[in-house]
């Protein structure tokens, strides 16, 4: 193949998605930024066919976007999807190199993930419910926060899980189409079996989600998103709260009760145990703030 450009290079990559879509069974999220990601490298490449671009092309995109704002954790993901694309043009489309496989995103600053404290934590989930929604919202905070789940995770979680989750277990299905079962606390068990008993008032006959909207159907992840954030502000927390920051103080306030690394990893899912490995960072910095606060030899005069 030469001179791929223009409506042939859109042509394979939408190819590209459509078979990471039904024969891989690549995440919706993941999917949508892949398609952002390929859209990107077609805007660089410009009239430069894709089967002629050169290692030095694809340092100058990234340098591009990197210009633009793009951190070195973006630009990983970015380049992750560009070597998949071009892995995938030479089984059998006729590019025979990969540009992007010598080419490694710029380093940024780790940023540490946001928490809760336990306090804000408590603050957050102790409220009362104020009707059919909120007691709805209360079981899903209170779930993802009791067992670290993904926002997916609960958005995908249907009824047939109810009689794990009164057994005080949830079993999810996360990245990679990896299963875990992971524990839920009571609290959790309660606002649940809360839900469930009222569940039957909003959902429509033949929706199996756990989590269901005002017209019946599966709750989206963003009406979740934004649900979480107005709990958030109602509870007087003054930070934008997220899914992904109850998953974050699980991890983190699990890592400071138990010390137990190994199970925190399993717990949340991580294939790596170097994922898992930033929450001792925050575990450090809360005992170098009791440390600060309390050792007398630490303290300002």
């Amino acid at each position: 193949m030469s001179g791929l450009t223009g409506e042939e290079a859109r042509a394979a990559a939408a190819a590209w998605l459509d078979e990471l879509a039904h024969r891989r069974r690549v995440r919706p999220l993941t999917l949508e930024s892949y398609g952002h990601d390929l859209a990107a490298l077609l805007s660089l490449a410009g009239a430069a066919p894709l089967d002629k671009l050169k290692h030095h092309d694809i340092r100058r995109f990234v340098a591009q976007l990197h210009g633009r704002g793009l951190s070195g954790r973006s630009l990983a993901r970015v380049l992750s999807a560009w070597r998949g694309f071009f892995n995938w043009l030479a089984r059998g489309h006729g590019v025979t190199q990969n540009p992007c496989l010598s080419v490694r995103a710029p380093k940024s600053k780790k940023a540490l993930p946001s928490v809760l404290s336990t306090d804000q934590a408590y603050a957050l989930l102790e409220r009362e419910a104020d009707g059919l929604l909120e007691l709805r919202d209360r079981a899903m905070f209170e779930l993802c926060y009791s067992s670290g789940l993904r926002l997916a995770e609960l958005a995908g979680l249907d009824c047939n899980v109810a009689q794990d989750l009164a057994a005080g277990e949830v079993t999810v299905t996360g990245k990679r189409e990896k299963t875990r079962t992971v524990p839920v606390g009571a609290k959790a068990r309660a606002a649940l079996a809360a839900w469930l008993t009222r569940r039957g008032e909003m959902a429509a006959a033949d929706c199996p989600a756990l989590f269901v909207s005002r017209r019946g159907t599966r709750l989206s992840m963003r009406m979740i998103q934004l649900r979480l954030d107005r709990w958030g502000r109602r509870a007087g927390l003054g930070a934008h709260v997220h899914p992904h920051m109850l998953r974050h103080s699980f991890a983190s306030h699990m890592l400071q009760s138990s010390g137990d690394l190994r199970a925190v990893q399993e717990m949340l899912g991580h294939s790596s145990i170097g994922t898992t490995q930033v929450y001792t960072h925050l575990d450090f910095m809360h005992l170098a703030k009791v440390y600060d606060a309390a050792h007398p030899r630490a303290k300002k005069k």
